[in-house]
């Protein structure tokens, strides 16, 4: 058998791969570099197609079909609100200021973190799969199915997004800000996601053990942090929020500003979390983490 990064970096591609094609069908051609020829609405029936594909592929490799409809429809869900504010203001100018649009991500997570977080955990970006496997409460053979349904979900929101509004994915995504360079940009993305991470896995751990609320602590502080820091970077923190437009819109410029930040500040958030609470994989951790449906915990005598 193939080692799981393998194999997982082989479903991400083939995953990637059917997206582009069904893109370019629907649009009846190939498109050129930098353009956005997807067709008609009527056409998008070819997502649909995308989408068994990749589940029927999560399910030849072992991944779990629950967890990956899960996650799946997550991300859906949160790149839909977070990239779909800024494009349904851009149709229609005027009906929906920052505050709202920074906000809405926000509500959205702790919606989907209540309703989902028993069956999957509620993995919403590939930076918090890292961390939770980096801190012992998630397995790392499972890290990379978990980014391939994450980075899926995301391109087929902004797709799906792209084909009703019919604005350029473009206005969906996250950019610097003029007059800010790389470096500032990806302080900014670190120190972000650092305070994200630290919120999931502190509201994660058994020495809280605070269970569902802990969607209104991880909600919350993505609506605040959006609300201040949204202008400098969009406030992504999150790989897969920012892949999904960028994908849609074929302009990937900014986008490892959007990957290295949001790792950096997952790693540095691991730190202090094994400094603060000592090391990770108890019950309540590793249950959080994986959900409860099949969680596989690494010291089951730790809280």
């Amino acid at each position: 058998a193939l080692p799981p990064l393998v194999t997982g970096l082989i479903v991400l591609m083939i995953g990637l791969a059917l997206i582009r094609v069904g893109i370019q069908y629907a649009a009846g051609g190939v498109p050129q570099i930098g353009t956005e020829q997807y067709g008609s609405l009527a056409n998008w029936s070819v997502a649909l197609v995308v989408i068994v594909v990749t589940l029927l592929l999560m399910w030849w490799v072992g991944f779990g079909a629950t967890s990956g409809v899960s996650i799946q429809l997550g991300l859906f869900l949160l790149v839909i609100v977070a990239a779909g504010a800024p494009m349904v203001g851009r149709a229609f100018p005027g009906s929906i200021n920052r505050e709202a649009a920074v906000v809405a991500p926000g509500l959205m997570v702790m919606a989907v973190i209540l309703f989902m977080g028993k069956v999957s955990g509620a993995h919403l970006n590939p930076a918090v799969s890292v961390a939770f496997a980096a801190r012992g409460d998630f397995p790392w053979r499972r890290v990379p199915g978990y980014v391939v349904v994450q980075l899926i979900g995301a391109a087929l929101a902004a797709l799906f997004l792209r084909g009703v509004v019919d604005v350029s994915a473009a206005f969906g995504s996250t950019y610097v800000a003029t007059g800010f360079s790389g470096g500032q940009a990806f302080l900014m993305e670190a120190l972000l996601t650092l305070g994200l991470v630290s919120v999931i896995l502190g509201t994660a751990s058994g020495a809280q053990n605070i269970g569902v609320i802990g969607a209104l602590g991880v909600g919350g502080y993505i609506a605040l942090a959006g609300l201040w820091a949204s202008p400098i970077t969009g406030a992504s923190m999150n790989p897969a929020r920012t892949f999904g437009p960028d994908l849609a819109s074929g302009n990937f410029s900014d986008f490892w500003l959007y990957v290295a930040g949001p790792l950096t500040g997952a790693a540095i958030a691991v730190a202090l979390a094994y400094v603060l609470r000592g090391p990770g994989g108890g019950r309540t951790g590793s249950t959080t983490a994986q959900g409860s449906l099949f969680p596989e915990v690494r010291r089951s005598d730790a809280p």
